[in-house]
């Protein structure tokens, strides 16, 4: 699985949210600026979030974006699937019925696939943040949120 920039943009999008006091709805302009991405495409991620389910969109002058749900109960492979991202084992590949590592092969790449949409779908928002903080700590970094 490889995360194109269409998750990681989404993921940066959602912990920077969860940082925002009381998950308080922050505009897609100050997104953009504090995580460097592009506002237009930004906007477009977080609208196919929002009929997700993932955030909320409100209206008016202190308006923009919160989160819909508490950051632990967000998780990787929500987010990842609300913007289109896919995990495919092995792109429709059919084993040949003559060769038996083939088959392992094919099953066991399978099993492979199984374990780690399991794993996408446990790790939530939350569990990112923490991890990420405790990773700048350990570095010695001031705990800005660009990741």
């Amino acid at each position: 699985m490889k995360l194109t920039a269409r998750g990681h943009y989404s993921v940066k999008a959602l912990l920077d949210l969860s940082l925002q006091p009381r998950f308080e709805p922050t505009s897609v302009k100050s997104i953009a600026k504090r995580q460097e991405l592009p506002a237009p495409y930004l906007e477009k991620l977080l609208i196919e979030m929002r009929r997700a389910g993932l955030v909320q969109s409100v209206r008016g002058a202190q308006g923009g974006y919160k989160l819909a749900r508490e950051p632990a109960q967000i998780s990787l492979g929500q987010i990842l699937e609300a913007v289109g991202e896919t995990i495919e084992p092995l792109a429709r590949h059919s084993p040949d019925a003559s060769l038996a590592e083939d088959w392992v092969t094919f099953s066991l790449w399978n099993q492979l696939h199984k374990k780690l949409v399991l794993a996408l779908y446990s790790i939530s928002l939350e569990d990112l943040y923490y991890d990420v903080r405790s990773w700048q700590a350990a570095m010695g970094e001031e705990t800005s949120f660009i990741i």
